[in-house]
């Protein structure tokens, strides 16, 4: 959520920066304005009424003890229908809070200065590219053929037992699941990361706090007699860690990596680019989140760009960077970079990761903030990346390292799975 304040100092810059995202702007941030001096006005009003209530109440208890009782039950009178309208005051004041809130959460993140325009990722900017794309044997085939023919992953099953989206693995193709999963988990660790295994359902205020609800609601899973959603990633129930936190400047950067099953329910998803891995609506994912003093937050933004990179490099998977446009910026990122695979039997790349700063705008939601030097309290910078989710990771490591005789295990895996090959 953006600061009220700089909104008011600011409104026109503003407006225009949100264009970049393809959002007007203009209307919710002068509605927002006209409220906020409502409740202002609202706040003086009701702070007049109350002492003028004050004074009655002193006036009227010494005409009391003075003897002059008719007096003060006339102003005893003017001090009930005082009472009343402070009622209405503050019915008025909090019910403008409430529409000013409810205008403030419409307004998305402001994108950083190198945000492109565009309107999709057809305009995104690509950044780097590495890495050399395989020529595979003339018998090729997709991931989701090579994990029938090797009873790896099972997705009629997933849709028998659940639905589409929800394979499962079973035999090698669980064991290279848990084998990523460990090698993204003991990479992030030996960054100086904190691991954590989160719960897989939030209430709604974490759900707030980092911008899911209420842009988000129809994509997540909803358990209505519990009022709790099921997790789209582990950045939610990790970052909210630090809900209604105050960290101290020594504490940063707060470093965390979690483990977990991410639940979608990608409405509206069809068509050849969905087949097999390549979305699903349960998987895993390894994500890192960082808290970090505002003004390291963008070289932060880089190590752990680097970092996820030196995963893929591992991996000796061909990647490239693509920082977002506007117009392909999520509601609350201010810079994203995507990182994308080649997946070499359906000839296309398959995005793998994101990596965002959202600078102010989920701790403002969260009120996490630190003391600083001065021991004024100011909002920290959030970001996360995805290192690394595993449908797509899976299927370009199975396409890219088929061979007529099976499917070559990369050598940094080998001591996680402990098999070289899957035939």
């Amino acid at each position: 959520m953006l600061q009220l304040n700089n909104i008011r100092e600011n409104k026109e810059e503003i407006i225009k920066q949100l264009a970049v995202k393809n959002f007007d702007a203009a209307d919710i941030i002068n509605e927002i304005v006209e409220l906020d001096d409502l409740r202002k006005k609202t706040q003086k009003d009701l702070d007049d009424l109350l002492s003028q209530s004050n004074k009655l109440a002193k006036e009227i208890g010494n005409l009391f003890k003075s003897g002059q009782r008719e007096k003060a039950e006339e102003i005893k009178a003017e001090s009930i229908n005082l009472k009343k309208s402070s009622k209405d005051l503050e019915q008025k004041f909090s019910h403008t809070v409430q529409s000013l809130n409810e205008k403030l959460i419409e307004l998305p993140n402001i994108p950083h200065p190198s945000v492109p325009e565009g309107n999709s990722d057809a305009d995104n900017e690509l950044m780097y590219e590495e890495g050399t794309i395989p020529e595979l044997h003339e018998n090729a085939i997709p991931h989701w053929e090579l994990a029938s023919k090797y009873q790896i992953i099972d997705f009629d099953l997933g849709s028998k037992v659940t639905g589409a989206g929800f394979p499962f693995y079973r035999g090698k193709g669980a064991r290279l699941q848990r084998a990523l999963i460990n090698f993204f988990l003991d990479e992030a660790i030996s960054e100086g990361y904190l691991e954590y295994q989160p719960p897989l359902l939030i209430n709604s205020d974490s759900g707030y706090g980092t911008g899911q609800l209420p842009d988000k609601e129809g994509q997540m899973y909803y358990i209505g007699e519990d009022d709790l959603y099921l997790i789209p990633t582990a950045e939610v129930p990790i970052t909210n860690i630090y809900r209604n936190t105050i960290l101290r400047e020594s504490d940063f950067p707060v470093k965390n990596v979690a483990y977990s099953n991410c639940f979608r329910r990608e409405a509206g998803s069809y068509g050849k680019d969905v087949r097999g891995l390549n979305r699903l609506h349960q998987f895993d994912k390894v994500e890192i989140v960082q808290i970090q003093h505002p003004d390291k937050s963008y070289n932060t933004l880089e190590e752990m760009k680097d970092q996820i990179s030196s995963l893929l490099r591992k991996l000796e998977l061909p990647f490239r960077i693509v920082r977002l446009c506007g117009g392909d910026l999520s509601f609350t990122s201010a810079l994203t970079y995507d990182f994308e695979v080649y997946s070499a039997a359906q000839k296309m790349w398959l995005e793998v990761s994101s990596v965002s700063n959202f600078e102010s705008f989920q701790a403002n939601r969260m009120k996490l903030r630190y003391k600083d030097k001065d021991g004024k309290s100011k909002l920290a910078h959030t970001l996360n990346g995805s290192a690394l989710a595993l449908p797509r990771i899976v299927a370009a490591l199975l396409e890219n390292n088929q061979t007529e005789n099976g499917i070559v295990i990369p050598e940094v895996l080998k001591k996680y799975t402990n098999f070289d090959l899957i035939n």
